[in-house]
């Protein structure tokens, strides 16, 4: 990222500690606000990553930066045994082991407190790691990738799903407005922390998406490195392998 994007704007506080704080304060009402944000669309964004990980049959997943765990959730289907929801933010963690619990996935998910950046776990590790709308909060894009290339074992999958800017007129038009003057509208109403909102749409604008985040994978060491753009150019799943 040529520019660093933080939700409080305080220079006394790394973005990390500012992503982390906006994460606990909106946990509460984060799953409707996404529904409502999205149109309801990421669902079906989410089920797309969940076949392409499907396809190595993977016995251990990473979700990191998995918030209240929608992604960790949807992962159980591929059949895994152990699946690790990763994320630095305990309020949205709490949601989301209650949300486990519920669907009697305890067993197999763990949510677990970890920064992206440093990982806890030994080199070759998992068999496929996803992360979705979490990588442009990184604090450091290329040291969370390269933990991520790190811990995923030769072979393995890995998955991103990832806001990016529609390039064709005029779905670019209408994304531009919806982002900076509709997105932050409705955080203001449904959430006590309008900022939050405001640097979800920022950051979205400031992540280098397509082929530029590409070429940022190849660089940490990925190959095959693909993007398939979502629902005219909104969102990418990009998709790698070690």
């Amino acid at each position: 990222m040529s520019e660093k994007i933080t939700p409080y704007k305080d220079k006394n506080r790394t973005k990390k500690e500012q992503v982390t704080e906006m994460f606990d304060t909106i946990s509460g009402n984060y799953d409707g606000l996404n529904r409502v944000i999205s149109l309801g669309i990421d669902v079906k964004w989410r089920k797309k990553v969940v076949k392409l990980v499907s396809k190595i049959n993977p016995e251990k997943i990473l979700d990191v930066a998995t918030g209240t765990g929608d992604l960790a959730i949807n992962l159980a289907k591929t059949g895994a045994s152990k699946i690790i929801g990763l994320d630095i933010s305990t309020g949205m963690l709490d949601v989301g082991k209650n949300k486990v619990k519920a669907k009697k996935l305890d067993t197999i998910i763990d949510m677990v407190t970890g920064d992206s950046e440093n990982l806890s776990y030994e080199n070759d590790y998992f068999d496929a790691i996803t992360v979705a709308f979490g990588v442009r909060n990184f604090e450091n894009l290329e040291k969370g990738l390269s933990e991520i290339f790190r811990v995923l074992r030769p072979g393995g999958i890995f998955v991103v799903l990832e806001t990016s800017i529609p390039t064709k007129t005029p779905y670019k038009q209408g994304y531009t407005f919806y982002a900076s003057k509709i997105l932050p509208l409705i955080g203001k109403v449904f959430s006590k922390d309008r900022s939050a909102y405001s640097y979800l749409s920022e950051s979205a604008a400031a992540f280098p998406y397509g082929e530029a985040f590409n070429n940022i994978l190849k660089k940490i060491g990925f190959i095959d490195v693909e993007d398939n753009p979502q629902t005219f150019g909104v969102a990418t799943i990009y998709k790698a392998t070690k």
